[in-house]
């Protein structure tokens, strides 16, 4: 981004320069949201439908990564665009699979994992690792491109 321009002022000067890892650790905070959150769901799902509730942790982290990954969009468009699509598609994934939980539960079916959200997951989580961590990879890149 060109330091001469920015969109939100003062925030862009401290927030800016860490945004991809914060990106990271929240993206892994929210794999492990999403751990604690099956193991709640597999033991309340004998209880019935009713006693299957989202975990805070993963709502919490699904919210701030939908709203930094349009945060990064302002800071890097080619990056945050990317970044977006696979947050705001894991976003819909965990919507959609918690809602699946909950028919397995209401039918009596043996609770699955959620296997999109977790592919969504490593997806995002790979590429918002090679951005967050591409200074590890550089010279190597750089002596092949």
């Amino acid at each position: 981004m060109d330091p001469s321009v920015t969109l939100f002022g003062p925030v862009d000067t401290y927030l800016a320069p860490v945004i991809g890892y914060v990106m990271l650790v929240l993206i892994v905070l929210n794999v492990v949201g999403r751990g604690i959150e099956y193991n709640r769901i597999a033991d309340r799902a004998e209880e019935g439908a009713d006693a299957i509730s989202r975990h805070p942790l993963r709502v919490a982290t699904n919210f701030l990564l939908v709203v930094g990954a349009f945060y990064y969009l302002t800071v890097e468009r080619h990056a945050g665009m990317i970044v977006t699509l696979l947050v705001v598609g894991l976003f819909l994934t965990d919507f959609f699979e918690f809602e699946s939980r909950k028919v397995e539960a209401r039918q009596g079916w043996e609770i699955e994992r959620p296997w999109g959200a977790i592919g969504a997951s490593a997806v995002a989580l790979m590429y918002i690792a090679y951005q967050a961590l591409f200074f590890l990879v550089k010279p190597y890149w750089s002596a092949v491109v």
